[in-house]
């Protein structure tokens, strides 16, 4: 295995979720799963983009539906100001809409909330360089 800044045992990681308790079970879940270092937690687009910026996390869990800034625009933002930071939105909405847009507009990867248990497979798919859907939203 190469030793590439973005492995999943170097991934310094930002989680960005408004619902406190889905925000301790994302941590808790990176924690038992994976290898990644959890360098900040935030509760709103705003508070993420300054994290983004200040932090440079190599990975952002980011929550579509959030108070003062929706994940959406806050991810405009962060392209701009953490340009090698991937983002792995991670929401409740499990529209082909919805996802298509956070993809297009800076999202590595979409992961529907109720699909979490794929949240390991997501991480080291973004971190690889892909693109991850949630099994829900691919056509069948």
């Amino acid at each position: 295995m190469s030793d590439t800044v973005t492995t999943m045992s170097h991934c310094k990681t930002l989680v960005v979720e408004d619902g406190e308790a889905f925000r301790r079970f994302l941590c808790a879940t990176l924690i038992e799963t994976t290898e990644c270092e959890i360098v900040g937690q935030a509760s709103d687009g705003l508070q993420a983009v300054h994290q983004a910026q200040e932090l440079q996390p190599d990975l952002i869990l980011l929550d579509v539906g959030l108070p003062t800034l929706n994940g959406i625009q806050a991810a405009r933002r962060i392209r701009q100001l953490s340009p090698n930071s991937k983002i792995l939105f991670v929401s409740q909405d499990s529209s082909p809409e919805i996802a298509q847009t956070a993809l297009k507009e800076g999202g590595h990867g979409y992961l529907v909330k109720s699909d979490s248990i794929e949240l390991a497979s997501a991480i080291s798919t973004v971190l690889a360089g892909a693109q991850f859907v949630s099994s829900r939203l691919k056509p069948h």
